[in-house]
């Protein structure tokens, strides 16, 4: 056959070679494009296996299991985090499907481990294609603003029974049931409608009650009756009731109470079930405090459960009342004082004897139990700060109570406090003065109620200090008293103090570092907030000299009078202690053989008419505080007391006289060679 030639001159060959481009583009057959998404997901959790090493674990539908810790690389991470237990959940179909990040760190709050997830699934909106180690590379550079966002809300399940249907069962007699069991009518009980909230109310309620509950776990979690239900609903307390003896006699063995917190507090009221009492007598003053604590809703949970320790037998005895007349009795503040002071100025004698007339005593007499007692039944929230009971020397207990007021007390009368609601000193560090030869010793690691025992570097003295630590708050400076025995406080060295965020009442984990004269500022690892305290000045009051220490008899002659040098810690000497002998002296001295302080030997013997002695002390010429003789820095500052020579500066730092290290164009490059050369 003749092959026929197409019109306009094309040939056959290439009419058969044209191809539509649609079929052009390639077509991958469907087994090798499972193949590569095999290639990729495997070569993506090898990379994490190489970085990682996790632990691996086969899920379901092919779906695989990586569990590991990532450790935060920022080295200011400012969170208390050593590592987040990640589970990156790697499905068969990867990349197709996304992976899956859970968090399964025990000690982070739900609500934050759900900001990380879902950072996680933001990071994969944003980066699309990248590979799981990438993803990961970035969740741990967002992980700090992740954690510094608001606590996701979560919310969690409870089931009730209803028993209504047995309560009516139980309620008929077994005998009418006998008798009669068809006529039996189940009781009639009213509809009691729900009260509803608004969202902001809702809202507004559940930050009330998480600030509310924190000040209170902070305040009684040390104690050994402290527990708390699964939920949190639940807290168990100890109570130490004002006056147990004027308790009715099924109350008197109180020792805990269960402080039921409902989920909306304040919105729902708060209730109290009393341990290890008798329920006749507990249950009416049950519901009469219910009844107050509704009506002040205002005050905080450490209040009602103080007003209830100072005023558990005004309640009882306003409770007796409705049960003994079977109507309801209101007492007024005004009646209860009346009551009370009839009670007690009530007598044996007055019977049978009407000319003998009581005069009542003076209310400033009366102390301890014997109190006035007009306060008791005002429920106030100044009655915040007693009622309950915070054992001395308790297992875990690390909240001072009353102190007894003897030996040294230590105070910061110009201490200002922002953010901070309760400051205390856990390890204070001492300046002693010997009583017998007056040399200033350090003692250190002073904590509460630990006795600790040295002797006088200088003459072998032995000595005794004991601290007992205070609360310092916006009402009190006052830090706490030292027991010292033979010898005297002298100064505050650098020690370290819990300050207690005035935002969410959770005292710092890792205490602090300061000292007189400085400022301190952190942020809270509990909410982020941040606060700072100073320390202007430290003042040692002595109570009852003689009566806590015991004095030693001092060496022969005069008793030195040290010089007042109306020096402020924290600020410079006069030319930072450098004299015209010493211009690179940056320090005064406190001489031992007149106590005196000069700058150096040579204005000691200019100013005094006898031979000097070795200097002990020294005063810091940057910052102003006297210490221990120190060779080169300062114990405080840190800074660096003497000037040091050979490092080849000259006029004050703006060059050099090394001809290696001086630039091309400096004119004292080559200035006095020539002198130099003339010499030779």
């Amino acid at each position: 056959m003749i092959p026929i030639r197409p019109r306009g001159g094309v040939s056959p060959r290439s009419s058969i070679q044209a191809v539509p481009e649609a079929s052009q583009s390639r077509v991958v057959p469907k087994p090798v494009a499972e193949q590569e998404t095999r290639d990729t997901r495997g070569y993506q959790i090898q990379q994490l296996r190489r970085r990682f090493s996790p632990k691996e674990t086969e899920v379901e539908n092919g779906e695989l299991s990586l569990q590991f810790n990532l450790t935060p690389s920022d080295p200011d991470f400012p969170f208390d985090l050593n590592h987040l237990e990640c589970d990156l959940r790697v499905p068969a179909a990867y990349p197709k499907k996304p992976a899956q990040l859970l968090v399964r760190n025990k000690n982070i709050p739900r609500g934050f481990a759900i900001n990380i997830e879902r950072g996680w699934d933001v990071l994969l909106q944003e980066k699309r294609g990248a590979t799981l180690l990438s993803l990961i590379y970035a969740l741990d550079r967002r992980l700090e603003s992740l954690l510094s966002e608001q606590k996701a809300e979560t919310v969690k399940l409870t089931i009730f029974k209803d028993t209504r249907h047995l309560d009516a069962k139980g309620a008929a007699e077994p005998s009418e049931q006998l008798t009669n069991p068809v006529t039996t009518t189940p009781v009639s009980r009213p509809y009691i409608y729900e009260e509803s909230y608004s969202e902001a109310q809702i809202a507004e309620a559940k930050a009330r009650r998480a600030q509310d509950v924190r000040q209170l776990e902070t305040r009684m979690s040390r104690l050994p009756a402290y527990q708390k239900s699964s939920d949190g609903i639940i807290y168990t307390l100890s109570l130490e009731p004002r006056r147990r003896a004027s308790l009715p006699t099924g109350l008197q063995a109180i020792q805990s109470v269960q402080l039921i917190i409902p989920l909306l507090y304040p919105l729902q009221p708060l209730r109290v079930i009393f341990n290890d009492v008798e329920s006749d007598d507990a249950e009416p003053v049950e519901e009469l405090f219910a009844q107050k604590a509704a009506e002040q809703k205002e005050m905080s949970l450490t209040s009602h459960l103080n007003y209830l320790a100072q005023n558990l037998h005004s309640l009882a005895k306003q409770a007796q009342k409705p049960l003994e007349t079977g109507a309801p009795v209101t007492v007024t503040p005004s009646t209860a004082q009346q009551e009370a002071a009839e009670a007690e100025h009530t007598s044996i004698l007055d019977e049978g004897k009407g000319h003998v007339l009581v005069i009542p005593r003076p209310p400033e007499w009366t102390t301890g139990d014997d109190s006035d007692n007009s306060q008791d039944d005002s429920y106030d929230e100044d009655d915040e700060e007693g009622g309950v009971p915070i054992e001395l020397g308790a297992a875990g207990s690390s909240l001072p109570t009353q102190t007894p007021e003897r030996g040294t007390a230590m105070s910061f009368p110009s201490i200002e406090l922002h953010g901070v609601e309760l400051l205390q000193v856990s390890v204070l560090n001492l300046n002693i003065k010997c009583d017998r030869c007056k040399t200033i010793n350090e003692i250190t690691g002073l904590k509460d109620n630990l006795e600790k025992a040295a002797s006088c570097k200088k003459c072998a003295t032995a000595f005794t200090v004991r601290f007992r630590q205070e609360l310092v708050h916006q009402h009190s400076t006052r830090a706490g008293f030292i027991d010292a025995t033979g010898c005297t406080v002298a100064d505050l060295l650098p020690s370290t103090f819990i300050p207690t965020c005035s935002t969410c009442s959770t005292p710092s984990a890792s205490g602090l570092t300061s000292v007189r004269g400085e400022t301190t500022t952190n942020i809270c690892r509990e909410c982020h907030a941040r606060f700072t305290f100073s320390l202007p000045d430290v003042k040692f009051l002595a109570y009852l000299p003689g009566s806590s220490s015991t004095r030693l008899p001092p060496t022969t002659g005069p008793r030195r009078r040290q010089e007042k040098l109306g020096l402020h810690a924290g600020e410079p000497l006069p030319a930072r202690g450098a004299c015209g002998h010493y211009r690179r002296s940056f320090r005064w001295f406190r001489f031992s053989c007149c106590a005196k302080v000069y700058p150096c030997d040579r204005c000691h013997d200019e100013k005094e008419a006898h031979v000097n002695e070795w200097a002990n002390r020294m005063v810091c010429g940057w910052c102003s505080r006297e210490q221990r003789y120190s060779v080169e820095s300062c114990g405080f500052c840190g800074r660096s007391v003497i000037g040091k020579r050979g490092k080849g500066y000259w006029e004050g730092g703006k060059g050099t006289r090394d001809q290696r290290l001086m630039r091309r164009g400096d004119k004292r490059k080559y200035r006095r060679l020539g002198i130099a050369k003339k010499d030779d």
